[in-house]
């Protein structure tokens, strides 16, 4: 049965108001996935064929679309208020996700709430440390084995992740190549991985019955997206190509 829902969070950033606001409209690549950015009035395109029905810079931007696409959603809104702390130099913000959820409503609320909590970290890993540096963007997902139950916890042993490692702790990293990082982020669910130049992200959707996803935000000059791509893939299906 068709039910709404309502997924609302507030934080406050080490970024103006202005920053926040450039980051949800323009730099969505740099945390999410690069969209297009709205145009800058209401009524307005939006991405994914949404509508803009709040347009006031840099304070409140929402935008909704009764057309999702998806067989299990009907309705989708995203809202956020932005307001100054600190003399402008911090911002608050309340994100607010909701709409209609027409089936498997459990399964879509939970998967939907527990992005949402990794999407907006990202967020504010972005502005305190990347911002306003341009983005090479690229996600892939994991085989078919990706999809058990343990998949996430495979990819964390082949990692070189520790089960006692916590966010915040610094780490020898086997991917692709191997390299040092932040755990930025870590639950049972989402990996975050932060690097100089990158903001790699881990995202263990094989809880909602889809593949293991990885993101990579490449912040550095010479970044190529169809490399990280392919180096992603190809260590990931090697992840779950191994002997169990």
């Amino acid at each position: 049965m068709s039910r709404e829902f309502e997924i609302a969070r507030e934080f406050e950033v080490d970024a103006t108001p202005e920053e926040v606001w450039e980051a949800i409209t323009n730099g969505t690549g740099g945390y999410l996935w690069p969209m297009e950015p709205p145009e800058p009035k209401v009524g307005g395109r939006a991405a994914f064929g949404s509508t803009v029905t709040v347009y006031d810079p840099p304070h409140h931007l929402t935008v909704r679309s009764e057309d999702v696409g998806f067989p299990v959603q009907s309705v989708n809104q995203l809202e956020h208020v932005i307001e100054s702390r600190d003399g402008g130099r911090r911002a608050w913000v309340r994100y607010v996700h909701s709409g209609i959820f027409t089936d498997d409503w459990d399964n879509q609320y939970d998967g939907a709430s527990r992005h949402t909590d990794f999407y907006l970290h990202t967020l504010r890993e972005y502005l305190t440390h990347f911002a306003p540096r341009p983005v090479t963007f690229a996600q892939l997902n994991g085989p078919e084995g990706s999809i058990t139950p343990g998949a996430l916890s495979e990819v964390e042993r082949a990692l070189g992740l520790a089960e006692d490692a916590a966010p915040g702790a610094r780490v020898t990293v086997r991917g692709p190549r191997e390299f040092d990082a932040v755990l930025d982020y870590r639950n049972p669910y989402f990996v975050g991985l932060r690097t100089d130049d990158a903001l790699i992200r881990v995202f263990g959707r094989n809880h909602w019955g889809a593949p293991v996803g990885v993101s990579v935000h490449d912040f550095a000059p010479d970044a190529d997206a169809k490399a990280n791509e392919d180096a992603w893939q190809g260590w990931l299906d090697g992840v779950f190509s191994r002997p169990r």
